[in-house]
């Protein structure tokens, strides 16, 4: 079929599927890295607990049939190094079969670890690392030109991603209607970077004009996806720009950079390896039989899975992130469809002190993405994933949000758990574990330029009241 591939994408393929993969690898090496503390089986939500209950059809996951720490670990890395081959062009130097072998491991070895991440896990990013994965399994690789149809399905999964933001956003949160909503975003987001200072402290008028952007950017744009060149590749350009304006002033894990990697599959390869000054591409042999069917056969299963994410974007209802089967295909995305205009945060303090009183002191343990500090400036970690950091900010709006981790989390700080300490900046109690912990609620603002200058502190915060009283471990039977 002369139709079923595109030859002037074969850079455009290029980009994306390196790139692509090395979200994997920041996603794999993350997953080594900090799933002890969070998952293991001494962590804080353990896999053996969570697969004794979640049966296999609603979280498929090669740990149901096996769970050791260090075989989760042998997993993780083993996805790292797959995951650095095919960033180092290793899927490309295969035929065709091997490379999508390659792709599809890598989705295999991801999903089974999003399958028993539990909260720990339920972000967007997450899904759509997956979705975006399983389509690179079918996008080919040096020995033929890229499919047309799954360079469209990319397309379909970034219009996806954009326009289910923007129709949240104008559902939700009136300040997004009204163009303020920046006032407080950049205050208020999960994990401030080091400019979102500067960010929150542009003039007003520009932040309703930074709204009315992203407006356009969310709900208009990504129609241009679907437009013959040059006009895709303008509004896949227009999305880059915007993408990494949010990467700017803010961290938002791989979810920017990933959204970045999918504008991709619209731009015309031909056009960027002119602007370049790279050599030409001469179109190769036609593709073959079998890798031909089963592209069709993905785009009509991508076709009938539509149908859930088209209905929850045209309901008045919308959710945001969510999956529609366990295998995160097809899925619906969205991000701040409100926005807070305070932010609070928990501080977590211990005392090495066995009786309490008005004179006890507390030292106050520092995360690596939370504020904390307030002379401290926020740190750049996207898109590498700080999870336990990201879920203190949702403790901070309501205590609901931390039922099922935060009294563990404490457990682990008065055991002086080292997996847990090693997800910390700072412990303040290096020698021996803390006799008691406890948690308190912060109010966390900006300060302004005057107070900047004169105290050195980018944050002014005050005391909310209290989140955990004094908890110590219950004492041992004798």
């Amino acid at each position: 079929m002369e139709w079923f591939t595109a030859s002037g994408y074969w850079l455009s393929r290029l980009v994306l599927q390196r790139a692509l993969a090395g979200v994997y690898l920041i996603a794999f090496v993350s997953a080594a890295l900090q799933f002890r503390a969070l998952i293991g089986e001494r962590g804080m939500l353990p896999v053996p607990r969570f697969v004794a209950y979640a049966p296999l059809r609603r979280a498929p996951s090669v740990f149901h049939f096996h769970y050791s720490d260090r075989f989760f670990a042998a997993w993780a890395w083993g996805g790292a190094l797959l995951a650095a081959a095919v960033v180092a062009g290793a899927a490309d130097a295969v035929p065709l079969g091997a490379a999508m072998a390659m792709w599809a491991l890598l989705w295999v070895l991801y999903l089974s670890i999003v399958n028993v991440g539990q909260t720990w896990y339920s972000f967007g990013w997450e899904s759509l690392l997956l979705e975006a994965g399983f389509l690179a399994v079918f996008l080919g690789n040096a020995r033929t030109d890229p499919p047309v149809l799954v360079l469209w399905l990319l397309r379909w999964l970034l219009f996806r991603v954009e326009f289910g933001a923007g129709l949240i956003k104008m559902r939700g949160d009136a300040c997004w209607r009204d163009l303020t909503c920046l006032y407080y975003h950049h205050e208020t987001q999960p994990m401030p970077g080091p400019l979102s200072w500067f960010f929150h402290r542009l003039p007003r008028p520009l932040h309703r004009v930074e709204t009315g952007a992203n407006h356009v950017a969310q709900l208009i744009v990504p129609f241009g996806l679907f437009t013959p060149q040059p006009f895709a590749s303008v509004a896949a350009g227009l999305i880059i720009v915007t993408q990494l304006w949010l990467v700017a002033s803010g961290n938002f894990a791989w979810l920017n950079w990933l959204t970045i990697v999918l504008a991709f599959a619209a731009v015309d390869g031909n056009a960027m390896a002119g602007l370049f000054s790279l050599p030409g591409h001469t179109p190769l042999a036609g593709a073959p039989l079998w890798y031909e069917v089963l592209v069709l056969a993905v785009t009509a299963l991508v076709a009938v899975l539509s149908w859930w994410p088209v209905r929850n974007l045209l309901s008045s209802h919308q959710r945001m992130n969510m999956s529609f089967n366990a295998l995160h295909l097809v899925n619906t995305y969205g991000a701040f469809g409100s926005i807070n205009r305070s932010r609070f945060e928990v501080v977590v303090e211990g005392t090495d002190e066995e009786t309490l009183g008005d004179g006890t002191v507390w030292r106050e343990y520092g995360f690596r993405g939370k504020p904390g500090d307030p002379r401290r400036l926020p740190r750049q970690f996207a898109p590498y994933h700080l999870r336990l950091d990201w879920l203190m900010w949702f403790a901070g709006i309501s205590p609901g949000y931390a039922r099922e981790w935060f009294g563990p989390f404490v457990e682990r700080l008065l055991t002086g758990d080292r997996a847990t300490l090693r997800l910390l900046r700072h412990n303040p109690f290096p020698a021996a574990p803390p006799t008691h912990v406890r948690a308190r609620l912060y109010l966390y603002r900006f300060t302004t330029w005057r107070e900047l200058r004169e105290t050195g502190a980018w944050w002014h915060r005050t005391l909310a009241g209290e989140f955990l009283p004094p908890t110590r471990l219950a004492e041992r039977p004798s």
